[in-house]
């Protein structure tokens, strides 16, 4: 083989290893970005369950004590989500790489959120564990209503986190391949991370509902 079919051969195999590293690399940037959007839907159906709560007990469906526990609860999920949302704003536009204090920060963040949540959960069940008492409130149309609307948007919150959750796991296979962690295929981008937190619901208040719908 002359110099000249050596320099095409290795040209050819460099093009084809570069090429190979694009398409990883581009794969790995879709799964972030999947990532990201299983995440904001999440978050959404995870608000709109605590709102959910939150006009479930100002209803006055529910026993004075069962309400005041609830609201509490709801308006504590509520309150993180904005927090979240004005920090989310003022990381954006600044330097890419986060230094170890705002990654630090934003896990706390998220640490209190799932605790928050999983504190709602458990209010929510401890009120709505009983079958008569939620039989009685929904034998008032109303009741009825919003018990539907809280187990619909309950529902549609546990499957946004097992979407989000998968979506985590196939990230992070990709990102454990030893081309993706040598060549640094995933640039500056977070460690994807999955969402942890205590979201079953009372076995009284979930009935079958043909009609439930996947998260927006």
């Amino acid at each position: 083989m002359t110099w000249s079919e050596t320099a095409v051969l290795v040209l050819v195999v460099a093009a084809l290893a570069a090429w190979l590293l694009w398409v990883a690399a581009s794969r790995l940037d879709r799964l972030h970005r999947k990532v990201m959007a299983s995440r904001l839907a999440l978050d959404a159906q995870l608000v709109r369950r605590a709102s959910a709560a939150v006009d479930l007990a100002a209803s006055g469906e529910l026993d004075p004590a069962s309400s005041v526990l609830v609201a509490e609860a709801a308006h504590a999920v509520l309150d993180d989500d904005a927090a979240a949302r004005r920090l989310r704003a003022q990381v954006r536009g600044r330097v890419r790489g986060a230094g170890p204090r705002r990654r630090r920060r934003r896990g706390a963040g998220a640490e209190s959120r799932a605790l928050a949540e999983s504190d709602l959960t458990a209010t929510l069940r401890s009120a709505l564990e009983d079958a008569d008492d939620l039989a009685e409130v929904r034998s008032v149309p109303a009741g009825d209503e919003l018990l539907a609307t809280l187990s619909a948007a309950w529902y549609r919150a546990q499957l946004a986190r097992r979407f989000h959750n998968e979506a985590v796991a196939q990230a992070l296979r990709v990102r454990s391949k030893w081309w993706v962690r040598l060549f640094h295929l995933a640039g500056h981008a977070p460690m994807p991370v999955t969402v942890e937190l205590d979201d079953a619901a009372p076995d009284a208040l979930v009935r079958p509902v043909a009609t439930a719908a996947t998260p927006d």
